[in-house]
């Protein structure tokens, strides 16, 4: 039927081919590493999940159909995007975040959507 079994490669006959194997598995070794270092690099380039705050800003209009949401990546760094929800219409702001900060002032709910 099904032969699930490994290739079985031959084992080293001698020092000089045992060397050489640790050879190619310090190379691999060193490869992966590389990789892993490339990799966390990226990471911190990738949004993380996204921060929601709802929130009501008008006392007795609607209830908490406001909201704040904010995309950042693990620098903190993205974009941060408010609705204000009232009977006459929304509104919709959108501030830049740089290091969990904008040059535009913050609310406590976009600080907080920030914060995750």
């Amino acid at each position: 039927m099904f032969n699930f079994k490994k290739k079985q490669e031959e084992e080293p006959q001698d020092i000089g081919e045992v060397l050489e194997k640790l050879k190619q598995i310090e190379q691999e070794n060193k490869e992966i590493r590389e990789e892993l270092i490339e990799m966390k690099k990226r990471e911190k380039l990738y949004l993380k999940k996204p921060g929601v705050v709802r929130f009501n800003p008008f006392p007795g209009e609607g209830g908490n159909q406001s909201f704040s949401i904010a995309f950042v990546d693990q620098e903190k760094n993205g974009v941060v995007v408010t609705n204000f929800y009232t009977k006459d219409g929304n509104r919709i702001y959108g501030k830049p975040v740089e290091k969990g900060s904008s040059e535009y002032a913050l609310s406590k709910e976009e600080k907080k959507a920030i914060e995750g």
